[in-house]
């Protein structure tokens, strides 16, 4: 069961989830820690619903967080970077999600896809996403970081999916065969961040991260589709950047960085 008390049962972590606010019901976990960021909440706050009703998604899009299934949560943080280096905190956290679902079931033998990366930050297991973030930076009004949400939705047991994402989405469940401790996937997660986080502390890159995400990178080696707003072409993805650009060699052989935001990525046959 997702509760608070679940949760934290089973955190192995310094700071990060620490504090811990857990909702039946919000709107929105990321509007939830934006408040809290304003009240003085501390770095590593993070809010957990079990029902998400108006969950946002990247490019506008919206994010259900049925009851009973999935997993929405918020984390706060207060970096010490500069705003320039916070862009890769969304892909330290697709790293971590990748990793945390991957912690649990580590053991069994009967999982035959582990969850990997499409870049920059989509976690998908066997063709399929099972996560989305979205990341939102506030700022004070001298131009310093007041505070940083990053948003995650995890499918995690859901067996059924809108029309318009059917083709994209799955969950932990539909994809390894087996139901999860929603509470165990968080406490897994927030684990990882925390270790990958402290990393990044150290450069405010992802120098001490790269070798990790690589080797989850969906996308590596493989050619790609560029979805650029200046014209579509197609490149081979050859991994990413310290600022976590990905790099592809184009068909003239020369090697580009592809920066996350406008651009976005797709495999040549569909979504991965």
């Amino acid at each position: 069961m997702l509760n608070a008390e679940n949760i934290r049962g089973q955190l192995g972590t310094k700071w990060a989830a620490r504090n811990l606010i857990f909702k039946e019901v919000t709107e929105s976990t990321n509007d939830d820690a934006k408040v809290l960021g304003e009240e003085g909440a501390p770095h590593g706050t993070l809010v957990v619903a079990d029902v998400q009703t108006s969950g946002r998604g990247s490019r506008g899009r919206s994010w259900e967080t049925p009851g009973g299934s999935n997993i929405a949560m918020s984390l706060l943080i207060r970096p010490t970077a500069t705003p320039d280096k916070v862009s890769v905190l969304t892909l330290i956290m697709g790293l971590s999600i990748a990793q945390g679902v991957e912690d649990l079931f580590a053991m069994n033998e009967d999982i035959a896809d582990f969850p990997q990366i499409k870049w920059p930050n989509d976690v998908v297991i066997a063709g399929k996403k099972i996560c989305g973030i979205l990341t939102e930076l506030h700022m004070n009004n001298d131009n310093t970081i007041n505070n940083v949400v990053i948003g995650v939705g995890i499918n995690a047991n859901m067996t059924s999916f809108p029309e318009e994402i059917e083709k994209i989405a799955g969950s932990i469940y539909t994809q390894t065969g087996f139901k999860v401790d929603r509470a165990s996937v968080v406490a897994a997660c927030m684990k990882r961040f925390e270790e990958n986080y402290e990393k990044y502390e150290r450069t405010y890159d992802l120098s001490l991260l790269k070798e990790e995400y690589e080797e989850r990178l969906i996308n590596r080696d493989r050619t790609v589709k560029i979805l650029d707003p200046a014209g579509e072409y197609e490149a081979v993805a050859l991994g990413i950047g310290n600022d976590g650009a990905l790099k592809v060699r184009v068909s003239d052989g020369s090697i580009v960085d592809i920066n996350a935001g406008e651009v976005s990525v797709r495999g040549l046959y569909g979504y991965v």
